[in-house]
């Protein structure tokens, strides 16, 4: 959500500190929410190296498990990356320019978690089921990300907001 474009014409009468600071609450809450499934999805990885059944992993399927692990790191750094810009520029009056960095952090982080949702459904199906279940996990849940995560919104943007319904509310 860049407030420089998005919200110019939603009929709000606040000052540009008063957009900032409602763009910020709105991206600490799709953090807060992001967050806590990277949190399950990491603590998932971590668990299974000390399970049993690991060592029956083949060759890529190891290599798999640590791409995951490298991305719910990345996953982790990029969705605490705005709390600790937040924290180093409060008090700066910096908070559009935070508001509109962070935004871009949140689309790359979205990014990363669509992967490793995908790399993680694929890896359980990959070793429970088999390499051809794996890989059509794979594609189906990376087509799932794309449409629900990219392609929905951007229909929905497009269409604009219907002509009859009540304008946002405060």
């Amino acid at each position: 959500m860049d407030s420089a474009t998005d919200d110019r014409d939603d009929g709000r009468d606040e000052t540009p500190n008063e957009r900032a600071d409602r763009n910020w609450d709105e991206l600490m809450q799709e953090l807060r929410v992001m967050q806590t499934g990277t949190q399950i999805l990491t603590g998932f990885l971590l668990a299974v190296a000390f399970q049993q059944r690991f060592t029956d992993l083949d060759e890529l399927q190891r290599d798999l498990y640590l791409v995951l692990v490298a991305l719910a790191a990345i996953a982790t750094i990029l969705s605490l990356a705005p709390v600790g810009m937040h924290r180093a520029l409060f008090g700066r009056r910096r908070k559009p320019e935070l508001v509109r960095i962070a935004a871009r952090i949140v689309r790359v982080d979205l990014v990363v978690i669509g992967v490793l949702t995908a790399g993680v459904t694929t890896l359980i199906v990959d070793f429970t089921v088999n390499r051809v279940a794996g890989l059509v996990t794979l594609v189906l849940s990376l087509f799932a990300v794309v449409v629900l995560w990219a392609l929905l919104p951007k229909l929905v943007k497009e269409r604009g907001a219907p002509q009859d319904a009540p304008p946002p509310a405060g």
